[in-house]
């Protein structure tokens, strides 16, 4: 194992009779870096990418929610609200009430979708850590109900939480007869905002927060509920819990995780990461042919070394060793340059943001870049893989002219 890494050492690093030999030698080695940092830079900044993104769910989603299989609305057993509580692992749950209607601000109207939400949503999700500005508060001391909506929604119909103009909210009747007047086949009320939220802008742009007695009257509900959601404990067994309240809730409702509320989502990034994966991999394989041109150049050279080796007593295993090894150490060689380039400019995105998001509705500034372990094992290994069979290849095959005898 010694002599033939020796020798390999020696051929890669010596100075050849052909001077295209080193150019195709520092081709391959400059390919394999390029490849190899270009797949530690992308898989990170995916990773970056899908933190983002579940971190702005995160603020939205619970940590599980209950929907009726068919309808829209359903109404809650006590019994079952009851047992809930009870779960271990179940921090609190909040009763919600969602619906698409009509805002009017002043001159402007826009259509969006107002959540009627009860005091302990804030405890359930994280909106109220994400305000742009004034409070997520949905009800006063005195009993008064308030208003939260997106960013989004304020700047299209110019509200501001200082304003004394009201917002009127119109919903369609559920009950009562024709009428030809439009106005009179809504429910008009009028509401004052509190607060306003910025998280992203396909929520910005499509949720109103309003307290759930405000909405239920709106839509002519009684105890009518669209959603159940539930926060975990610190330190819960999600699955169990999961499974628990499925139990709980099992005919004719739909108990979601966070991952399940989002599933489309989630798998297409995934398919999105494999596929750029596959497609830099593939580039990398292409590059890889640089080194298959650089041993075939090199095997052809040393036609006279490969004699002298013979008639040292060489067999012809460790003479295919050889140049085994010069293609692994190409492959090696690259692989640890760019780990090294792609871990230093991750760390410099990371630390600085030098690349920046052309976005005013994120809450970011900077591509996010998060680089994981998993990654700084399957890339050189990747690599190393593809140098192996770019390595073995012409050994393989274009060896056998110099070894008669195999």
């Amino acid at each position: 194992m010694k002599l033939p890494l020796y020798i390999a050492k020696r051929y890669l690093f010596a100075k050849k009779s052909r001077n295209a030999i080193n150019v195709i030698s520092s081709i391959s080695v400059a390919g394999v870096t390029v490849g190899t940092m270009a797949l530690i830079i992308v898989l990170s900044v995916f990773n970056g990418l899908e933190t983002l993104v579940r971190s702005i769910f995160n603020t939205f989603d619970p940590d599980l929610k209950i929907t009726a299989a068919e309808g829209k609305t359903f109404i809650p057993a006590q019994a079952s609200l009851s047992m809930l509580s009870s779960v271990n692992g179940v921090a609190c749950y909040s009763l919600c009430v969602e619906e698409n209607a009509l805002l009017r601000y002043g001159d402007r109207q826009f259509v969006a979708s107002i959540k009627g939400v009860d005091e302990n949503y804030s405890r359930v999700t994280g909106v109220d850590s994400s305000m742009w500005d004034g409070e997520f508060t949905l009800m006063s001391d005195q009993g008064r109900p308030f208003a939260v909506p997106g960013i989004g929604i304020a700047n299209y119909l110019g509200m501001r939480i200082n304003f004394i103009t009201p917002l009127n909210i119109y919903v369609p009747k559920r009950t009562g007869k024709v009428d030809l007047d439009p106005e009179n086949a809504f429910i008009r009320n009028y509401i004052f905002p509190s607060g306003i939220f910025q998280v992203e802008q396909e929520f910005d742009s499509k949720y109103v927060f309003v307290p759930i007695g405000f909405a239920r009257e709106l839509l002519e509900y009684e105890s009518e509920v669209t959603s159940l959601e539930i926060k975990f404990e610190a330190g819960a067994k999600e699955a169990d819990v999961q499974k628990e309240v499925t139990n709980i809730f099992n005919d004719g409702y739909i108990v979601q995780n966070k991952y399940e509320q989002q599933e489309i989502f989630y798998k297409v990034m995934r398919s999105e990461r494999l596929a750029i994966f596959l497609i830099l991999t593939l580039i990398l394989i292409v590059a890889s042919f640089s080194i298959i041109g650089s041993l075939t150049m090199l095997i052809i050279e040393k036609e006279r070394d490969i004699g002298i080796l013979r008639s040292l007593g060489a067999d012809n295993t460790l003479i295919r060793k050889i140049f085994i090894f010069e293609g692994w150490l190409i492959s090696i060689i690259g692989a640890i340059a760019g780990i090294v380039l792609g871990f230093l400019i991750c760390w410099i995105q990371q630390k600085y943001g030098i690349v920046s998001l052309q976005s005013d509705s994120l809450i970011v500034k900077a591509y996010p870049v998060e680089m994981k372990i998993r990654d700084f094992i399957v890339v050189p290994l990747t690599v190393l893989l593809i140098g192996f069979w770019a390595a073995w290849y012409p050994v393989r095959f274009l060896t056998i002219k110099y070894l008669k005898n195999d």
